[in-house]
């Protein structure tokens, strides 16, 4: 056994995406990535903007909240930011790291948000791009999440495509995937899963990183900085259903 869970894998792997003195952003609908930037303030010794979908900008909440569009999110922070000024941002080339969701994933990083199966006939009709399909393309780096690692939503062929280029990484329970400006490559995998189980669950050719290997546990500060946010494991035990 590890001291990883598929919850605390992906937060902590997400935060690992955040360099000092960059501005990074979490979304609408983004719990995971809003852990990770809190993460990221508290177990990473160096300094860096955190903007997120409620306004704030670099918050001291009083609380950790279910959902990443909370008020609580905007509470003391040094300046409030309106939805425009997020796009404003970074299409001017002034946001450094996007945490962005996606429905499918293809191995050139391309992502779908608008719908599952024909787009005429859809079987399920999904959110759309809203500010992904803007900030994807336009962000310096972007880093998106799957709860499921299945041939379903690491896809060969997307259904639609809703936004392509500027895709840096993304994380999964069981794998996490860096962009070389061509293609997703796997940098790691979660050391209690077999390699050729990440292939078998992944539907687009499985290219390895020159450096790839099993994933470095949770460092001390990570483990206790995910503690403390997340005290109770209410979103651990709420992870659990999703996460596999």
């Amino acid at each position: 056994m590890t001291s990883w869970t598929p919850f605390s894998y992906l937060v902590t792997n997400l935060a690992r995406f955040v360099r000092p003195h960059e501005v990074t952003f979490s979304g609408v609908n983004s719990t995971l990535p809003m852990l990770a930037c809190l993460l990221a303030k508290r177990a990473y010794d160096f300094p860096f903007t955190y903007i997120n979908v409620a306004g704030g900008v670099d918050p001291r909440p009083s609380s950790v909240p279910i959902s990443s569009s909370d008020p609580v999110l905007a509470e003391h922070s040094r300046s409030i930011f309106a939805n425009e000024d997020f796009y404003d941002l970074c299409t001017r080339g002034g946001m450094d790291l996007c945490f962005l969701g996606a429905a499918q994933i293809d191995g050139r990083g391309d992502t779908n948000v608008s719908c599952i199966g024909d787009w005429h006939e859809p079987k399920v009709r999904l959110p759309g791009g809203g500010g992904g399909a803007v900030m994807l393309p336009t962000a310096r780096r972007c880093c998106t999440w799957r709860t499921e690692h299945s041939r379903r939503t690491m896809v060969e062929r997307l259904d639609f495509r809703t936004a392509a280029g500027g895709m840096h990484g993304v994380v999964t329970p069981i794998a996490v995937f860096v962009h070389d400006g061509e293609r997703l490559r796997l940098t790691s995998w979660h050391p209690d899963v077999d390699l050729d189980e990440v292939r078998e669950r992944t539907a687009f050719e499985l290219v390895l990183h020159e450096d790839a290997g099993p994933t470095p546990p949770p460092t001390a500060a990570e483990a206790a900085a995910l503690s403390t946010l997340d005290p109770k494991g209410v979103f651990e035990s709420d992870a659990r259903v999703a996460l596999r």
